[in-house]
């Protein structure tokens, strides 16, 4: 699952059915930008090299959000990475942020 952050302000989820993955990439040169910083707001919270995204974001993001699959599937993701310390205290999910090709 891949958070494609673009320079026109969009977030837009891809692979969203990779429930292996997490992470987000902005499109090149974009980082730092006002409306790239601001759609990246609007889905988590940056902390350095990662960001803390929310649950509720990744549902509207994905095409099948409410399908029963995929929140099945989703619902896996999320308690692997509350193993391993990777979900906060309000539920946030610890995700990547890939440095620019």
């Amino acid at each position: 699952m891949l958070i494609r952050i673009t320079g026109a302000g969009d977030a837009l989820l891809e692979d969203a059915e990779d429930f292996r993955r997490f992470s987000i990439r902005f499109d090149a040169g974009t980082r730092g930008s006002g409306p790239a910083e601001a759609a990246l707001a609007r889905v988590a919270c940056p902390d350095g090299e990662v960001a803390w995204v929310c649950p509720d974001a990744l549902r509207r993001l994905a095409p099948r959000g409410e399908d029963a699959g995929w929140q099945q599937g989703f619902a896996r993701m999320v308690a692997f990475a509350e193993t391993r310390g990777w979900v906060d205290q309000a539920g946030r999910v610890r995700a990547h942020i890939e440095a620019d090709a």
